[in-house]
């Protein structure tokens, strides 16, 4: 288990990451053991919080991590104002949210997936690609 340690440099974290590939998968095992080793105050985590520019999130689905490689939000309905907290920011702060989200996105093997996600987990899932496109709460 190779957990990383979370960045908290707003200029880093609001540069857009950029599409990853195969050399990546490192990252991606890296983020799933930094988001495990964070379980008690983490729901999701995007992999330039762990200082790696790249388009990689991971978040839990029940009790279970799971990646995305390259998500983009496809589909989005039910709008509404989300109170979020941040592991590379102090305190919360409001944030616009949509209840139901399709994501594009691709697994480890680099196949392409689609799938929709719906409450709690939608939500992570939004704060996580914003942290992809620089966008901090």
């Amino acid at each position: 288990m190779t957990a990383q340690n979370i960045i908290h440099d707003q200029l880093f974290l609001s540069q857009k990451s950029t599409i990853a590939n195969k050399g990546d998968l490192k990252i991606a095992e890296d983020l799933r053991d930094t988001l495990l080793a964070n379980r008690n105050k983490a729901a999701g985590l995007a992999a330039n919080m762990i200082g790696k520019s790249k388009r990689i999130i991971a978040f839990y689905v029940g009790p279970f991590p799971f990646l995305m490689i390259n998500p983009q939000i496809i589909k989005k309905s039910g709008e509404y104002l989300a109170k979020e907290g941040c592991l590379s920011l102090d305190g919360e702060r409001e944030a616009k949210r949509y209840e139901k989200i399709t994501v594009s996105y691709q697994n480890l093997n680099f196949e392409k997936e689609t799938q929709s996600f719906s409450g709690f987990v939608a939500e992570t899932i939004q704060h996580e690609v914003d942290h992809c496109n620089g966008i901090l709460i």
